[in-house]
């Protein structure tokens, strides 16, 4: 069947050459790439920014039977996503998209309309509402956290699981209040089941090829089964929330949303249920596997770099003392660490949670850079070749804090993506990676295991998400250390 599959790509890239090469445009459209597999590079985002180094940072590449533009550079995505924004503020609606986005009232997947807008603005102000008042919750379970973690001291912690466990249960108690762990673990399970069935080639040439779909696939069986498990546990604790909700009490970002859905006027942009259930579901996703790769992948340039990691903790110890454990740095005060800033930074940029961010799509003919961008065309914004661009940045693959805090401190990357459809989580997201990164740092010191491969492999591992290695730390504390 691959072979098949090959064969075909072939005859249509072929095919498609040859027509384009009797065609007589009056259009100046980016260059294009030659090759049909580009898609099937196992590291496609560096694959990507290979491409920029020859054939510049705005090119067309074949993803199948379609033309794909790949904006490589942050000139470029910043002149599509913000300047340009409303050209580019589209979403594919892709085969793929439409079985996880429950019939496309998904707010990350959601193509630009009314209706987006008005949950989009929802999303954003729950998330706004839960920061405010249950900072204190959180900061708690960071400290928890800590004190979990000082009973294997000294000992090897797979600090992926650890923390990627942890940022579950921060979403679950945003999204869905104070659970049992045995529910915060099938939370767990069910994303970490999602995100490797959708990320499955299976899956993912199913938009590249749509003829394929008519064959039995096993990946997408899969998926559907997935899917309807995600669902079902999601509408569970809708109907609890209803159930138990109390009129002017606002317990968690379930209860925020369900009462403002209450509080809507009728009219053609009134939000429904299945907009609240596919904005926890983006939630959760966003909420607890990218924070937590980001986190691990801290730790573990922080391994391979002590000197960075000494500084790091000098600069805590000198604002916050040598306190017991609950000393916790204020994010609003966080201007008070620039070297801890300025480590997030530099972790964002080197490993940015989402490489390719999601694709856009063009809702009307616009230009980048010189080149012109027809309407219905798909445009991947390549953050990781954006942050990985020599022209822009000095040593890009090294791990350089202090980039950020010369004189001239170079310009911050674009983690986020940028423009209308920015993550909308990202302002938590900061919240989080600051708080937790600032009381393991004050709290341990962060060593190999020891032998001969001690320290973990800073190999990305692309996806979706960028995979951050699972490997084992040892965590000395501190406090004695100081006294």
């Amino acid at each position: 069947m691959l072979l098949s599959v090959v064969l075909l790509l072939v005859l249509l890239a072929t095919f498609g050459w040859l027509w384009m090469r009797r065609t007589v445009s009056p259009y100046h459209f980016p260059p294009l790439v030659p090759g049909f597999l580009h898609f099937f590079q196992a590291d496609l985002p560096s694959h990507l920014l290979s491409l920029a180094q020859k054939h510049g940072p705005l090119y067309r590449v074949h993803f199948g039977m379609q033309d794909v533009v790949v904006l490589n550079s942050k000139k470029a995505i910043e002149e599509a996503l913000i300047k340009n924004w409303l050209d580019f503020s589209g979403r594919p609606q892709t085969f793929t998209h439409q079985v996880v986005s429950k019939d496309s009232h998904d707010l990350s997947l959601g193509d630009y309309t009314p209706l987006w807008k008005a949950q989009r603005k929802l999303a954003r102000s729950a998330l706004l509402y839960v920061q405010n008042t249950m900072e204190p919750i959180i900061e708690q379970m960071v400290q928890d956290l800590c004190k979990r973690l000082l009973a294997q001291a000294g000992s090897p912690v797979s600090i992926y699981e650890e923390l990627s466990m942890f940022t579950c249960s921060i979403i679950s108690s945003l999204s869905f209040g104070e659970k049992r762990e045995s529910e915060i673990q099938l939370f767990y399970n069910c994303i970490q089941e999602l995100m490797v069935a959708w990320d499955s080639w299976q899956i993912q040439i199913l938009d590249i090829l749509p003829i394929l779909r008519v064959f039995p696939n096993s990946g997408l069986r899969k998926l559907r089964q997935v899917v309807k498990k995600r669902d079902r546990i999601v509408q569970e604790q809708l109907t609890w929330h209803k159930e138990t909700m109390v009129e002017g009490q606002t317990r968690d970002l379930t209860d925020y949303m369900l009462q403002k859905l209450r509080e809507q006027a009728d009219g053609p942009n009134r939000l429904s249920e299945e907009h609240v259930h596919m904005t926890l579901v983006d939630m959760f996703i966003g909420g607890m596997e990218t924070t937590s790769s980001t986190l691990t992948w801290a730790v573990a340039f922080l391994l391979h770099h002590p000197e960075i990691q000494k500084r790091l903790q000098e600069e805590l110890d000198e604002e916050l003392g040598s306190g017991s454990l609950g000393s916790l740095p204020n994010y609003r005060d966080r201007d008070r660490f620039p070297l801890l800033n300025a480590t997030i930074t530099e972790v964002l940029r080197l490993r940015p949670a989402a490489p390719l961010a999601l694709p856009h799509y063009t809702r009307q003919p616009s230009t980048i850079c010189g080149f012109d961008i027809p309407k219905n065309t798909t445009v991947i914004p390549n953050l990781y070749g954006a942050h990985h661009d020599d022209s822009i940045w000095e040593q890009p693959y090294d791990f350089r804090p202090d980039r950020f805090l010369e004189p001239e401190p170079s310009q911050a990357g674009i983690p986020f993506s940028c423009g209308v459809r920015v993550c909308v989580g990202e302002a938590v997201a900061r919240f989080e990676l600051f708080l937790i990164l600032a009381q393991l740092l004050w709290t341990f010191k962060l060593l190999p295991v020891e032998g001969n491969h001690s320290l973990p492999s800073l190999k990305p591992k692309f996806g979706f998400i960028i995979k951050a290695p699972n490997f084992q730390v040892r965590l000395l504390p501190r406090r004695q250390e100081l006294e």
